[in-house]
């Protein structure tokens, strides 16, 4: 990594509570965000924490702290300020007028990094849809401040008609994406109606942005996702299918990951690939159980779970990287939510373990589609055998006086044929 190219920033944050954990809570938030800047080719040089009770309306942060934060990058050689958290178009000018600074808040940054990682066009229109769309209430903001300049008297010169410009392309271009994502949603609904009609179990790989998803996937279906210890490496729902070793097929579908104060505009752009969620049997929830974040970073995965109404699902939550564990207190999750339908496995899929615990709760799963049967079938309907072959499997094959003898497993979708010998 070129560090000569990255541009020099000072991050902000606001602290609202005054005990140790509060302080300890605003580190690892700036220590987040400075890992997201990094992505965007920003490194950070200096950093401010602000204790008070709310944001500042103008600034976001005081005036007074806001000029410190200036002067901090005037004398290490910022030409950013970077805030943690969804400034409002006055804000941003307010602190441009101040500080004369390139001002950038937490939901550009989270912008900017899904752009650098759409690789489909299902991704890039999606991070288009919602980059336009806080966009345009940029605009918004922008043309609420002329009007009131003059109460719209004298005002309505080139520079407003030209936002009006800008809206009617920004709305257009809004109005195309969405119709391509619906185009996109109508896709992903057939091959879910297909999956259910063949009684094939999905599973939702969810987590944190860089718990580790794609890997574990990777492990379990020998597959090649890509996954590097990076933020927001899967942008694109990937499905993969999942052999067990009694030959029964379930598809695990690699999901993006979550983030606290996940921009809107994002989540609903993406409420297409999150239905993948929704419409899953099973959800697979990892945790990287490293991070010494990772119980606010589950807390944020519970809520959006909870959001997406898939809370109740059944689901196996698994706590990866046990072998970069900083403390022994992630063991505590082993045993709380060990329910009929909540199970928790401790996994490293770097180093493979847990892996065959994980792959023997998914055989259940895939169990529970699926019919075992022992039929006896008339030499006239032999094609049953390859009935069983194309969609299940053939555990033993006699042929008999009295007709052929096939023993094995099926989805129960395709038992059909079998229906008259059971």
């Amino acid at each position: 990594m070129n560090r000569n190219k990255f541009k020099k920033a000072i991050l902000a944050t606001i602290q609202t509570e005054t005990d140790a954990l509060a302080d300890l809570s605003s580190e690892r938030r700036l220590a987040e965000l400075e890992s997201l800047a990094l992505e965007c080719n920003i490194e950070t040089v200096g950093t401010i924490i602000q204790k008070r009770e709310a944001p500042d309306r103008s600034y976001w942060l005081g005036k007074g702290k806001l000029m410190e934060m200036a002067k901090m990058a005037e004398v290490l050689s910022a030409s950013i300020l970077v805030f943690d958290t969804e400034l409002s178009p006055t804000q941003v000018r307010m602190i441009e007028d101040l500080s004369s600074l390139e001002i950038v808040d937490r939901s550009l940054i989270i912008f900017d990094i899904f752009a650098r990682r759409a690789k489909t066009d299902e991704g890039k229109i999606q991070v288009e849809l919602a980059q336009l769309r806080y966009r345009l209430t940029r605009l918004t903001g922008r043309g609420e401040e002329l009007s009131r300049l003059g109460g719209g008297i004298g005002t309505r010169g080139p520079g407003e008609t030209q936002l009006e410009t800008d809206r009617r392309h920004i709305m257009r271009r809004i109005s195309l994406l969405r119709r391509s994502l619906q185009a996109i949603a109508t896709r992903r609904a057939r091959t879910r109606e297909y999956r259910s009609s063949r009684d094939i179990a999905t599973v939702a790989v969810v987590g944190y942005t860089n718990a580790g998803k794609s890997t574990i996937v990777n492990a379990l279906c020998d597959a090649h996702i890509a996954a590097e210890d990076r933020l927001f490496m899967t942008l694109d729902p990937t499905a993969r299918r999942l052999v067990t070793d009694q030959g029964l097929s379930l598809v695990l579908i690699d999901t993006v990951g979550f983030i606290r104060d996940l921009p809107r505009y994002l989540l609903d752009a993406f409420a297409a690939t999150l239905e993948e969620v929704v419409e899953a049997d099973y959800i697979m929830q990892i945790t990287d159980i490293s991070d010494p974040d990772y119980r606010e970073q589950i807390a944020v995965v519970e809520q959006q779970l909870v959001n997406l109404g898939v809370a109740s699902k059944p689901r196996l939550h698994i706590l990866n990287k046990v072998d970069r564990a900083l403390s022994e207190d992630w063991k505590l999750l082993l045993h709380q939510k060990e329910t009929g339908d909540q199970k928790t496995i401790a996994a490293s899929a770097v180093r493979g373990t847990g892996l065959e615990e994980i792959r023997e709760v998914l055989t259940e799963l895939a169990v529970q589609t699926t019919l075992d049967f022992s039929i006896i079938a008339p030499y006239k309907d032999a094609g049953l055998i390859n009935h069983v072959q194309e969609n299940g499997i053939i555990e033993e094959l006699k042929y008999l006086e009295e007709g052929i003898a096939i023993k094995g497993k099926i989805p129960n979708s395709m038992s059909g044929p079998l229906q008259p010998y059971l």
